[in-house]
């Protein structure tokens, strides 16, 4: 094993390649900082591509007077709706009522009205989620997204699924996102800017060396080792967090965070509109049934503490049908385990504020900055993925101080690659691709251009004849864009492309992936033998 030892310090190292990771190295390296960033596995393998999927302002957080955080979120939507719009895009939401609705007991908006209107026994009435969702519409200055609107179930197409139980519902706006895509996307943006991205490669130890870091890694591909040097470093290791303060950085904190696991399931087609469902329970709980990959219904999420590691989060028996149960209590036809096709579950790092239950702990994030003498190191607590953005602003506006001129926020005004067309224009760039590309039937263009955006067009390349696009593995997945993804998305295996760069796993057979994962070993071995010749 050898080490080697980056001579020129880098302005800026981040630990970490989530959202908050990759969000802060591609602002950091906009304005003009050297950037490395370093991520143990694939980029977004853990919490970053575990969401729910949604750029959303947090409407039950309204319940726990988050009022910043739910206003900065909505601000966001529109902000990263721009920047995105093949990641991204709008949806309407439809909230059913009913009056066996109940707040959550612990919430202190629940509190609030048991003290004041007792004899609501923990409901939540009508008024009440209309006036939450009346500050919905306005907090955050909304400009594109429609207005919330009243629904009668009994006429509209969004009743035909429900239960004739429900008769009123509330329909209102959100956007979902690609979330490991939109991870990915910005670490390419930071690459193309000047940083220095760094999949599956583990930070062994950073230490104080003066006023610089000395951050030692170990590259798992050759089992070789390095030491960068940093002006600041930048903890942004998600759920592992904490860990890399105590047993990486070697350092005492009374800060930490709290693991709260969020499960969902993937089911079949359960309705046929586009529109999503946002259900209240009985308990006080909310759950999403949200249109998924054209075929099939995303359900969830649960909020349960999580214990044990990370890495090894998965949806538990006991969450699978509790969200069964509670979509079944909405749905004509109940929802059994033979729907389900797949199961997923992530990590929220939550930042430890002490509160009673895994639903009320804060969703806010919290910028550390160690005032230890030396170089600075910023931990990063929390954050929802549509408050990345700003997140990474503050986290440079938290280092202003101790770099060099860090310039002015930037990213505002910056699609991501794919990103430069109107958020109006999607239809008409699947039009022109399928046009120019005549072997790409409706479906599959509007695939790669919500996969890639106007970067479809280089991704086909000179591609005139199906046969052009080399071995076709499935689900339209071809030899030509998986190398692209090798060679411009940072993909090594099959999961890294079946699961975060797209979602085609749900269509691909287990010896399909095998022959995926086999092209793409070959590839990569082949290029370490150009490389050393």
């Amino acid at each position: 094993m050898s080490t080697g030892t980056q001579q020129q310090p880098v302005d800026l190292f981040v630990i970490g390649g989530g959202i908050n990771g990759c969000g802060i190295a591609r602002d950091a390296a906009g304005r003009g900082l050297s950037v490395a960033l370093a991520e143990m596995n694939d980029l977004a393998s853990a919490t970053s591509s575990a969401s729910t999927k949604l750029f959303h302002g947090g409407l039950r957080y309204l319940e726990y007077f988050e009022i910043r955080l739910v206003r900065e979120a909505l601000i966001e939507r529109e902000t990263l709706l721009r920047a995105m719009p093949h990641i991204s895009w709008p949806m309407r939401f439809v909230l059913p009522f009913h009056p066996d609705m109940r707040f959550e007991s612990t919430t202190p908006t629940s509190r609030l009205l048991s003290f004041v209107m007792p004899w609501m026994k923990g409901r939540r009435p009508a008024w009440l989620i209309r006036l939450g969702l009346f500050l919905y519409d306005h907090l955050g200055g909304r400009k594109i997204l429609p207005a919330t609107r009243t629904l009668d179930l009994r006429a509209d197409p969004a009743g035909a699924p429900l239960q004739d139980r429900f008769e009123k519902a509330f329909e209102y706006s959100d956007c979902w996102v690609e979330d490991a895509r939109l991870v990915v996307l910005n670490a390419r943006d930071a690459e193309d800017r000047g940083a220095r991205i760094m999949t599956r490669t583990r930070v062994v130890t950073a230490e104080r060396s003066g006023d610089l870091w000395a951050v030692t890694m170990r590259h798992e591909a050759t089992g070789e080792t390095e030491t960068v040097h940093a002006r600041a470093l930048v903890n942004a290791g998600g759920p592992w967090v904490e860990d890399i303060i105590r047993n990486t950085v070697r350092q005492n904190t009374s800060e930490g965070v709290r693991l709260v696991r969020g499960s969902h399931i993937v089911t079949r087609r359960l309705f046929d509109h586009d529109k999503c469902y946002f259900f209240q329970g009985e308990d006080g709980r909310l759950v999403f049934a949200i249109p998924y990959e054209t075929d099939f219904t995303l359900i969830g999420t649960t909020d349960r503490e999580h214990e044990g590691a990370p890495g090894e989060a998965e949806c538990t028996p006991a969450e699978r049908d509790y969200l069964l149960a509670f979509a079944s209590h909405y749905f004509k036809r109940p929802v059994t385990a033979d729907d389900i096709v797949w199961t997923y579950s992530g990590v929220r790092p939550l930042y430890d504020d002490g509160a009673s239950s895994a639903t009320a702990a804060t969703r806010d994030y919290v910028l550390s900055l160690d005032t230890a003498p030396g170089a600075p190191l910023l931990n990063v607590f929390g954050g929802k993925i549509t408050t990345y953005r700003r997140l990474a602003e503050s986290a440079l506006e938290k280092l202003g101080d101790r770099l060099p001129d860090t310039g002015r926020p930037w990213t505002a005004g910056a699609p991501l690659p794919g990103g430069d067309f109107p958020v109006d224009g999607f239809d008409d760039l699947v039009a022109d691709l399928a046009r120019d590309f005549p072997f790409l039937d409706q479906r599959w263009a509007r695939r790669l251009v919500r996969a890639y955006g106007t970067c479809a067009r280089a991704m086909l390349g000179d591609a005139r004849r199906i046969d052009d696009l080399g071995e076709a593995f499935g689900a339209t997945l071809t030899e030509r864009e998986v190398c692209w993804l090798m060679d411009n998305e940072y993909a090594l295996t099959a999961e890294d492309v079946v699961w975060r760069r797209s979602k085609l796993g749900l269509r691909l057979g287990a010896d399909r992936i095998a022959a995926l994962d086999a092209f793409m070993a070959a590839r990569a071995a082949g290029e370490k033998r150009d490389a050393a010749e």
